[in-house]
């Protein structure tokens, strides 16, 4: 049966930015959330350097397979970096991660700003690409289990979205070098210095942010994660409120679950039960279909995209661009604060389904553009761009990420979470390697080949995808392993709740008491206004035992 109480009943209400518990969270949560802005600066780079004379120059004009090579060289070292992330995420914590990432990045950023020929450019590449693929494990672990359970979703999904932030400080800044210092290797070594913005920042300050209480707990330090918790969830900082008993019960006892169904957590847990292999699944395709559904011709060529329509100008080209990034950081970021209103599940089919058509409109326009010279199908094939990346963005973009944490249990999500990026990494670096070839050898007779790919994504989408909203990130995690363990939960988190809460009732109905004409509909509880879920739940017998650190309820 599951508990009366739920999580609802403990959260706070009001503007979250008026509790400044919960406002120094969301401030410290700022440093994991600038990864992406930085993973979108570094690898919207090359698309703005490509763009500048200069850089051209200075490395030879670079094509074919040494074009591929430099783009690829970031998902090369990034694929370096995965194996081991995870295991330094769940050995030395995710700050510790996040640490080590930062200084790696700023080692790489070094290197490349002082680079003086291709192989240096591209060692210098690989480096960075090993930094910032550390930092993205651990930061977003760091986000979806610190976060205040209701702003989970939207945090979460904001992290891969301010990947455009970058993308735009990218873009701009080499456009203001290009206009500022045109003619001079600066250029294009402003642009690189600028990638070393964030990690020096978070080399000095994540130490003074919080632990992931989960990683706590599985190190066997619930104190220190109820001290967290309390600190950043609740309005007084007080250890015995319901939301700390609360999270830390449920928090428990899915590490249990999960501890059951597969006693060791190796590489081989991600695919060895039902319910693995389902989040698997679905976590490798939405993987491929945000590197594979079209989006990485402009991600990483869009300098080819725009001459095979006609547009030869550089300042022209690079203010497409800028304007391209700034359209889908707004569209991401919306899309990231509707993903509890509107559910994951309605964003990934409508994304898909638009693709598919903005990508056949933008096909036929590239066509009749290279097969009959039409300067109106030129013009049109811009806004049809933007049209695709705002379909792309609604899903895509914030939800990558943020879907794939919230359907891992605790022990195999910085594995699983490795895996979607090893094919992420994979998949982008094959495309850099396949499209410059293709689009030289085809034109755009290579556009078809993602439109067939684009109806395959639609049938995966609406097969295969579950909704998530609504949950608890233990609740969500357990979606795919039975009922039962969903429930087991609920029932787990309210019932120990409520079993403090009896504990310390007389205290509560004595504050009550001392206030004879306010509403005893309500008890004023750790700061938070309760209802009085009649007073038989209060007075009924309850029996209450320690059983393996975790509290059970008999009725």
């Amino acid at each position: 049966m599951i508990s009366e109480w739920t999580i609802v009943d403990f959260l706070h209400t009001g503007p979250w930015w008026k509790n400044r518990r919960l406002l120094a969270l969301n401030l410290w949560l700022l440093l994991p959330l600038m990864t992406s802005t930085t993973n979108g600066l570094d690898m919207s780079l090359l698309n703005g350097l490509q763009i500048l004379p200069e850089w051209q120059k200075y490395y030879g004009f670079p094509k074919g397979k040494v074009l591929g090579v430099i783009n690829s060289a970031q998902f090369i070292g990034g694929l370096f970096a995965l194996p081991v992330a995870p295991l330094l995420a769940d050995g030395i914590g995710r700050r510790g991660t996040l640490f080590i990432g930062s200084l790696i990045m700023l080692c790489g950023v070094a290197v490349q700003a002082m680079s003086f020929n291709v192989p240096m450019f591209i060692a210098a590449r690989i480096i960075v690409g090993l930094g910032i693929q550390t930092c993205t494990i651990a930061s977003p672990l760091l986000l979806i289990e610190l976060s205040y359970p209701t702003h989970r979703g939207k945090i979460t999904s904001m992290y891969n979205s301010t990947w455009y932030l970058g993308s735009i400080i990218s873009a701009w800044v080499c456009f203001a070098a290009y206009n500022h210092a045109a003619g001079s290797v600066w250029t294009w070594r402003i642009p690189t210095l600028v990638q070393a913005l964030v990690p020096v920042v978070q080399v000095l300050s994540v130490w003074f942010m919080p632990e992931s209480p989960r990683y706590l707990v599985s190190k066997g330090l619930q104190g220190k994660a109820a001290k967290i918790l309390a600190q950043y969830h609740t309005k007084g900082g007080d250890e015995d409120d319901p939301l700390v008993v609360f999270e830390l019960a449920q928090i428990r006892h899915a590490i249990r679950m999960e501890e059951e169904i597969s006693q060791t957590t190796t590489w081989k847990t991600l695919f060895a039960t039902p319910g693995n292999r389902k989040r698997m699944r679905i976590i490798i395709a939405i993987s491929v279909f945000s590197q594979w559904s079209g989006n990485g011709l402009v991600s990483y060529y869009i300098n080819l995209i725009l001459e095979g329509v006609g547009i030869d100008d550089t300042k022209t080209k690079a203010a497409i661009n800028g304007g391209l990034q700034v359209f889908n950081y707004i569209i991401a970021i919306t899309a990231a604060m509707s993903v509890d209103w509107i559910g994951r599940r309605p964003l990934f089919i409508l994304s898909n389904l638009g693709m598919l058509f903005a990508f056949s409109g933008w096909t036929v326009s590239n066509a009749l553009y290279n097969t009959l010279g039409s300067a109106t199908a030129a013009k049109a094939t811009i806004p049809l761009i933007f049209l695709f990346f705002f379909f792309y963005d609604i899903a895509y973009t914030p939800m990558l990420v943020a879907y794939t944490l919230e359907i891992l249990p605790y022990k195999t999500r910085a594995r699983g979470f490795a895996v979607m990026s090893i094919v992420v990494m994979a998949t982008a670096a094959f495309n850099q390697f396949v499209n410059p070839w293709a689009i030289q050898a085809i034109g755009w007779w290579y556009y078809l080949v993602y439109c067939g790919w684009l109806v395959g994504e639609f049938i995966f989408v609406v097969t295969f995808i579950v909704e998530t909203k609504g949950r608890t990130l233990e609740e969500t995690a357990m979606l795919f392993d039975g009922t039962q363990h969903i429930d087991d939960l609920a029932a787990m988190g309210g019932d120990a709740a409520h079993t403090r809460m009896r504990l310390n009732r007389r205290s509560a109905l004595s504050i009550a008491s001392t206030n004879p004409e306010k509403d005893h509909q309500h008890i004023e509880y750790h700061g938070l206004v309760l209802p009085n879920k009649s007073s038989q739940r209060f007075s009924a017998a309850v029996t209450v035992s320690d059983y393996d650190n975790e509290t059970v309820v008999n009725r």
